[in-house]
């Protein structure tokens, strides 16, 4: 409902921003078990233990196992950081809106007001 009777100009509801944030860390912690390829499958390190074979060995491809290694462990991990900002960002987002939304309205006589509508009050 607004003052001007259109639709709102931005609308957000708690409920999807709960569900996408639950989704990030859903993602996060899926990333966080299955992403470790350095511990291999019974997180015995199998990979870095590969290249560490190789490299004893005088293969090339044991260095370059152990920079593509380093390489995914970077990545997976700026990832799984950004799932954590957007879960974290979006609880917050959907615990504070509540409020924000009623201090607003009570400001506007209990009415919502679009952005709109706020506009007005700045022409």
């Amino acid at each position: 409902m607004t003052i001007s009777g259109r639709p709102p100009d931005l609308e957000v509801h708690a409920d999807d921003l709960g569900r996408i944030g639950h989704e990030a860390f859903v993602l996060q912690e899926r990333l966080r078990k299955a992403g470790d390829v350095s511990r291999g499958s019974e997180g015995g390190g199998a990979t870095s233990s590969a290249a560490g074979e190789l490299k004893r060995h005088n293969f090339s491809m044991g260095e370059a196992l152990t920079t593509t290694l380093h390489k995914w462990e970077s990545q997976l991990s700026s990832l799984r950081q950004a799932c954590g900002v957007i879960s974290d960002h979006l609880d917050f987002s959907a615990s504070s809106r509540a409020e924000e939304d009623a201090k607003l309205a009570k400001s506007f006589g209990g009415q919502p007001a679009t952005a709109s509508d706020i506009l007005k009050y700045f022409k």
